[in-house]
């Protein structure tokens, strides 16, 4: 991170801010009402801050906007972060209230809550079932060799499968099979489940015991690989913002949302982490993007973080309002899921 001298510092926030504002360019008489300082002394602090990267003049103004690394500096250096008021606490948390509690409609309305209160585009990574928590699993016979195998994660979302069996099960020893199931993976998640699964069918124990072994090969059997989905709402905000009028760039803009898999690529870079992450302009690495910025939080069940949620907007979006935003909700939707 570069050093910047004082003035420059005061300059270059006063820039970003009065660009967050207008998303016009901003001219040194426009800094020089707000600041005790001559317009020439701006002119120049500002050209020395283009020389370095902070700032560009656009062809068609005399004034200059910020870079991705302005605002990057500005994020990292400058920014004084609102506390979320407890009034608009209260009305996310009513938001939810409104809706039942099935886990798909959470999440929904979490990309919901998030374009509402932000302003901009709202978006949910659902969980990945493999990073679930594992909470039981269940054989039901349907007839002759057919049973019907349900594996239920600790968040609620339920997946089924229906498996055809070499040989006759009974009721009876599904059952057996399922509480055998249930206490081994207890705790863990579904990607360790499956770890668990293949060193428990090394196991010399197992090669003498059929119920074991049925139980291990049904289980794994159940355990498909399972993707997952994005929930994006508020794309028709961007339409109102100056920077998105030109068609070109907002069709650029809708492409990206489609190509889902990018997203979601994109957001995973930080489901490891905690707590709130930005990526501005070209940090996202997603072309058609290259004038947006991402804020995202993990959600979690447990003490595992299962998915990713966040506001996509533009570049010059009012960070110290949205952060708090995606910060909270994405605490209160883990509690949430964890109330389920």
């Amino acid at each position: 991170m570069e050093n910047l001298s004082d003035r420059s510092r005061v300059i270059l926030e006063a820039v970003i801010e009065d660009y967050i504002r207008t998303a016009e360019p901003v001219g040194s008489r426009s800094i020089s009402r707000k600041h005790t300082l001559s317009p020439a002394t701006i002119r120049n602090v500002m050209s020395d801050l283009e020389e370095m990267g902070f700032l560009l003049s656009p062809h068609t103004s005399a004034g200059r906007i910020p870079t991705d690394k302005a605002f990057r500096f500005y994020v990292d250096s400058l920014l004084t972060v609102r506390t979320i008021e407890k009034e608009q606490q209260d009305q996310i948390l009513s938001q939810y209230k409104l809706h039942g509690r099935d886990v798909a409609e959470i999440l929904k309305e979490t990309s919901r809550i998030l374009s509402s209160f932000s302003h901009y585009m709202g978006v949910v990574v659902t969980p990945r079932f493999n990073a679930t928590v594992f909470r039981h699993m269940e054989f039901v016979k349907l007839g002759g060799r057919t049973i019907l195998a349900i594996l239920v994660a600790i968040n609620g979302v339920v997946q089924n499968k229906i498996i055809e069996t070499d040989e006759v099960i009974s009721p009876e020893e599904l059952v057996r099979m399922s509480n055998y199931l249930n206490e081994l993976l207890e705790g863990l998640t579904i990607a360790e489940v499956r770890n668990r699964i293949l060193l428990e069918m090394e196991d010399e124990k197992v090669r003498y015991d059929t119920m074991l072994a049925r139980a291990l090969n049904l289980s794994a059997q159940t355990l498909d690989e399972n993707g997952t989905e994005v929930f994006i709402e508020g794309q028709f905000n961007i339409l109102e913002l100056p920077e998105f009028a030109d068609v070109t760039r907002m069709k650029d803009v809708f492409h990206a949302f489609e190509e889902k898999n990018q997203l979601v690529t994109l957001l995973d870079r930080c489901i490891q982490s905690e707590g709130v992450h930005i990526f501005i302009g070209a940090e996202n690495y997603l072309s058609r993007m290259e004038k947006m910025s991402v804020i995202t939080a993990p959600y979690m069940t447990g003490n595992k973080t299962v998915g990713i949620l966040g506001v996509i907007g533009p570049t010059r979006m009012g960070y110290d309002r949205v952060i708090p935003i995606v910060d909270y909700t994405a605490k209160l939707l883990s509690k949430l899921l964890d109330a389920e």
